[in-house]
């Protein structure tokens, strides 16, 4: 059977969906704005963003923008009744001191026990691995938005990391065009795969171990 994978906003939609009410949010660089764009309109959910805004709202309409008014990544964004502004500091300080919720963030690779890599690939690379760092170890749950397979078609989750990590054991879950898979002290565990596709075809592109939801890891 055929199948298709989720293209980027539905993976955030799925996302979003997945975020409780009266969560505090730090969105990542990337493929993670994108959530910003679903959140329930029935659920109050506060978005971060580390250079220093708190109650941030979705992308502006095309000619709207406000070029003052961005995000980490410099993309323009739009602020809520009651955002504030404060100094990067103050930003740190939330994200170290375990005030956020959730952190989603891009990955270019995540190990069977949760390590993060996803600021550097071996090719050109950023000066410094930034503020991912403070996310991954300061965030209550970290959870990843990525496609699940490189375009060489290699598994982006691996038995272990070979890039640099951000951050060791951090990762909650992982959420990809191709399913949700949570990160245990049993495995990985996965679930809402795509229509179409079977545990064993996710299991042969995934290569390292998986469980499927509601069954019983092999002994």
């Amino acid at each position: 059977m055929s199948y298709s994978k989720l293209t980027r906003d539905q993976i955030a939609q799925r996302i979003a969906q997945d975020i409780p009410d009266g969560s505090y949010v730090n969105l990542g660089i990337g493929m993670p704005t994108l959530v910003g764009n679903h959140l329930p309109k029935d659920r109050e959910i506060f978005l971060h963003s580390e250079n220093g805004i708190l109650g941030m709202g979705p992308a502006p309409r095309p000619g709207e923008e406000d070029a003052d008014l961005i995000n980490a990544g410099k993309e323009p964004v739009t602020l809520l009744t009651g955002g504030a502004f404060f100094h990067h500091t103050d930003s740190f300080a939330m994200m170290r001191g375990g005030h956020l919720d959730i952190a989603v963030l891009g990955a270019f690779q995540v190990s069977v026990s949760g390590d993060l890599a996803n600021w550097h690939s071996g090719g050109d690379a950023i000066p410094a691995v930034g503020g991912a760092m403070d996310l991954a170890a300061g965030a209550k749950s970290v959870w990843v938005m990525m496609e699940h397979l490189t375009k060489e078609g290699r598994s982006k989750i691996v038995d272990r990391c070979s890039y640099p990590l951000t951050g060791i054991a951090v990762v909650k879950r992982i959420y990809t065009d191709l399913a949700v898979i949570d990160v245990t002290p049993r495995g990985l565990v996965a679930s809402r795969l795509v229509q179409g596709l079977a545990f064993e075809e996710l299991q042969r592109l995934t290569v390292v171990p998986l469980s499927l939801a509601g069954t019983r890891a092999a002994a």
